[in-house]
């Protein structure tokens, strides 16, 4: 499998560690823009960018006709992309997190949040703390933990050192206390999930359009069961 790696920074440069060198089609940064022609050499592409840049590469990609995974957060993705998409018979999808880990805690969360009905007045408090050169605060895995979990939860957040990723649950009443926290620490975790999203985008099983990696995720627990 060829993978066109898009975005060259601390997550994008490890995507090109995690894969053999005759595996990487680019990578492409600013430096080296993507054309459509020479995406057309990969098998898949693998974003991580800001979202920022995130309109800029939506033509070459359209055009190139390969699946992606998009690694951007902070992006309003456009309404009709899921429509567009299909229409091309593409597959995309996205994710906050690509941590496979990630997705296991996703699960229990959603547990969490369904059995905390038979508490006693819970408070949510959802913490994250990350390096000092992420721009966005709180972190879309952050925001993604409340969607999760389903309850309105407190979030803060916290920048300091080159820690790669540190999310916190707690949830409080007044007799007693749940936590549950996913630390990563190495950024090659989500280099790693990317790959393995990019490959399941290849299956004949996965429908055109665009995609949440959670739901692909649960989609391969399932057959598993």
């Amino acid at each position: 499998m060829k993978i066109a790696v898009i975005g060259t920074g601390k997550t994008g440069g490890k995507v090109i560690e995690v894969l053999n060198e005759d595996q990487v089609v680019g990578p492409f940064d600013s430096s080296n823009k993507p054309t459509a022609e020479k995406l057309g050499k990969a098998d898949a592409a693998i974003l991580f960018v800001p979202g920022t840049a995130a309109d800029e590469l939506m033509e070459p990609l359209m055009a190139s006709g390969i699946p992606a995974a998009w690694g951007t957060t902070g992006y309003e993705w456009p309404d009709d992309l899921d429509e567009q998409l299909k229409n091309k018979n593409m597959k995309w999808l996205q994710a906050s997190n690509f941590s496979l880990g990630m997705n296991i805690v996703r699960r229990c969360l959603g547990v969490i949040g369904q059995s905390s009905s038979v508490l006693t007045d819970p408070s949510f408090h959802i913490h994250e703390i990350h390096h000092t050169d992420k721009q966005d605060a709180p972190s879309g895995t952050a925001i993604s933990w409340e969607e999760w979990l389903g309850r309105e939860a407190k979030i803060t957040s916290e920048r300091k050192g080159d820690i790669k990723g540190i999310h916190q649950l707690e949830v409080n009443t007044e007799t007693e206390s749940i936590r549950l926290e996913h630390q990563a620490h190495d950024r090659k975790i989500f280099a790693e999930g990317a790959v393995w999203a990019a490959e399941q985008l290849l299956n004949d099983d996965i429908e055109p359009g665009f995609h949440d990696l959670s739901t692909i995720f649960d989609n391969v627990m399932q057959k598993q069961l």
